[in-house]
């Protein structure tokens, strides 16, 4: 199990500060820090003029979900000092922050690879669904991911 001081996970309404989790992944070990960041753009697989996304989640088993996730990175690359990953909820407007997921890593590798794998299991294992806005309606997002286990 990892320390759960090394782990940020949440779920939040409020706007994502990304330098607090810049911040959070440093540690004095660390060489590299990798972020991404997953931002509302105007368009989607078949539809133009999107304005907004909103999101909801099953709270309770998402945040179980990114935890897990969080845990895994440690377990699969080694060097990983600081996770950190971040979603919102409700509407959100264009280019604004989504997610996050920040790493802290010895070495930039496992940094980038750690980032890449928490964002992908993130949109297979975490009960976190998109309704699209757009200027001919809104819909849940016709690109939605299986849930797998």
């Amino acid at each position: 199990m990892v320390d759960s001081s090394k782990i940020w996970v949440s779920l939040q309404d409020d706007e994502i500060s990304v330098g607090k989790l810049y911040e959070f992944c440093l540690d004095s070990s660390c060489g590299a820090v990798v972020l991404f960041s997953g931002i509302v753009r105007d368009f989607s697989e078949g539809r133009i003029n999107v304005t907004a996304l909103t999101y909801e989640a099953f709270e309770s088993l998402a945040v179980k979900k990114l935890e897990e996730i969080a845990e895994n990175v440690f377990e699969l690359y080694q060097g990983v000092r600081r996770v950190a990953i971040v979603h919102r909820l409700g509407k959100l407007d264009l280019s604004e922050s989504s997610v996050v997921v920040a790493v802290g890593s010895e070495h930039r590798d496992e940094a980038f690879l750690g980032a890449k794998y928490a964002i992908d299991s993130l949109k297979v294992k975490a009960p976190i669904w998109k309704k699209e806005t757009w200027s001919g309606g809104e819909d849940w997002s016709s690109v939605a991911t299986t849930i797998i286990d």
